[in-house]
């Protein structure tokens, strides 16, 4: 799925009350913190959080975000925001104008 910008915008602001869900700490992108974002986006938007990395957060989020089957909706600063949507229909919380 293929965000346009009106759709990154509805998803920021809605992202912008939420706390971070994965924080990626010295360690990197591990098998841990992909299958804690797996769970977590059952919410279907998330916070993530770079305590470390400073060069190479873009990556890491790219990265992540391919590995989890979501999209990358923003990197701003130490947090970027994740988005997948729910495979059923009649769970999705989030529902996006074309």
């Amino acid at each position: 799925m293929s965000l346009n910008s009106r759709q990154r915008a509805r998803l920021r602001s809605l992202a912008h009350a939420l706390r971070p869900a994965l924080m990626i700490g010295q360690h990197g992108l591990t098998e841990a913190v992909i299958r804690a974002g797996d769970a977590a986006l059952a919410a279907e938007l998330i916070k993530v959080r770079f305590l470390d990395h400073r060069e190479e957060r873009a990556a890491l989020a790219a990265r992540l975000a391919t590995a989890l089957g979501a999209e990358l909706v923003g990197l701003i600063g130490h947090v970027a925001i994740v988005y997948r949507r729910h495979h059923d229909p009649a769970r999705r919380v989030i529902v996006l104008a074309d």
